[in-house]
């Protein structure tokens, strides 16, 4: 394949998308998802609490919530907790690679920003405070990364290595549009802490405990599927259909892509 990422193979099949499908990537077309599909991210989002521990299985739990909201963003129908499992043990060995790494990798990234956090409050050297900006930056780095690896991982056969770089160039091809789905991501996280400091009652905070597991996980996915899609398509798919326009008919279906005109259905448009 030719283009910025290299050789495209599409091994995941799919269940089919609705001719439909509404444009994508807009503010309320997100919370209309969202909230038509409430009772079954409830559901899920209660099993991938459960089922992510992290090192264990965290990054098969993120799989799976992955695959589901990838499917549901782009209006394809989705088996639920069905979809979720499937999603697992197809990527089982993968998924439970990159949990292990991006948990070593984090907890690193975090004692690295402790640690020169200390110094500098210790020492005031400008050395610390270099330190610390340097890991922040690579601690959001490879925040935004884990945007696309999850996403590359279930809908193309990547190696490992592949994953890795292909999320690094996502970080900085598709930069501005990553850096708002962090800010949306951290106000997420900002509010329920703000309001845990603001009701200092144990009933409030069990309440807003319960509201963040039924909720939280599947309303982040997808709100950065539908902030990262967009570029995955542009660079690793449209590249490839374009030297290959008969390639892949079914797997371009089950994605929401267009195909041929000649096809016996009516070409489906991801825009």
């Amino acid at each position: 394949m030719a283009g910025l990422f290299g050789f495209l193979d599409f091994t995941r099949e799919g269940p089919g998308i609705r001719k439909d499908a509404p444009k994508k990537k807009t503010f309320f077309v997100f919370f209309e998802t969202f909230f038509r599909n409430f009772w079954r991210f409830f559901s899920i989002n209660l099993v991938y609490f459960l089922t992510s521990i992290p090192i264990l299985t965290n990054g098969m739990a993120t799989a799976g919530i992955t695959n589901i909201t990838r499917n549901i963003a782009r209006d394809k129908h989705s088996f639920g907790l069905s979809d979720f499992f499937e999603t697992i043990k197809r990527n089982w060995k993968q998924s439970l690679a990159v949990g292990i790494i991006n948990t070593i990798i984090t907890a690193l990234l975090l004692f690295g920003i402790w640690f020169y956090n200390e110094s500098y409050l210790q020492t005031q050297q400008t050395l610390s405070l270099a330190g610390l900006i340097m890991v922040l930056i690579v601690f959001a780095i490879f925040g935004i990364m884990n945007f696309y690896i999850y996403t590359l991982m279930i809908t193309f056969n990547f190696k490992l290595k592949s994953l890795y770089t292909n999320s690094f160039k996502f970080v900085f091809v598709n930069l501005w549009k990553n850096l708002l789905c962090g800010i949306c991501v951290l106000l997420i996280y900002g509010l329920y802490i703000f309001l845990a400091l603001l009701f200092a009652d144990i009933r409030v905070w069990l309440i807003e405990f319960i509201i963040m597991v039924s909720t939280l996980p599947a309303f982040k996915y997808l709100l950065i599927q539908f902030f990262t899609f967009g570029s995955i398509k542009k660079y690793i798919i449209d590249p490839y259909y374009k030297e290959h326009p008969d390639a892949d008919i079914e797997k371009r279906r089950n994605l929401g892509l267009e195909v041929p005109d000649d096809d016996e259905e009516e070409p489906l448009s991801w825009e």
